[in-house]
């Protein structure tokens, strides 16, 4: 059997869980019963996300490797939106509750208007509107 060509969970490691799930709530995002400061998860349209302790996530998909330093680790998560605009209006909603600015929304050379984001513990998030459907 393959491998089903869909996401359907996203889980992120995490070092400070009330932190970060303050943030995520920040957003307007709103957490799945049971969620607590040991697991919580989002709908995020198709995919959940998910915050789990960065430890314990460790301890199950990485056993035995060092826990991974702080920054950038090469992944970005992305949402399309309706319009530059929106990319615009998320992007400040995003800053405005305590994301740090990577790039700010710009037209790119392939036709979009992107920008990036870090949440609190540094995972990327990409904003963007896509002229191609």
């Amino acid at each position: 059997m393959n491998l089903p060509q869909q996401i359907t969970f996203v889980t992120l490691g995490v070092r400070n869980m009330p932190a970060l799930r303050r943030f995520y709530v920040s957003l307007g995002w709103t957490e799945r019963p049971g969620s607590d400061d040991n697991f919580a998860a989002f709908d995020a349209g198709s995919v959940r996300l998910a915050l789990y302790p960065l430890g314990l996530l460790g301890d199950e998909a990485a056993p035995g490797e060092p826990e991974p330093s702080e920054g950038w680790n090469g992944v970005t998560l992305g949402v399309n939106v309706e319009s530059p605009d929106a990319v615009d209006q998320v992007f400040g909603k995003a800053t405005s509750v305590g994301a740090r600015s990577i790039a700010e929304p710009i037209k790119r050379e392939w036709g979009g208007y992107t920008g990036y984001w870090a949440d609190p513990e540094g995972n990327r998030w990409e904003i963007a509107w896509s002229p191609y459907p």
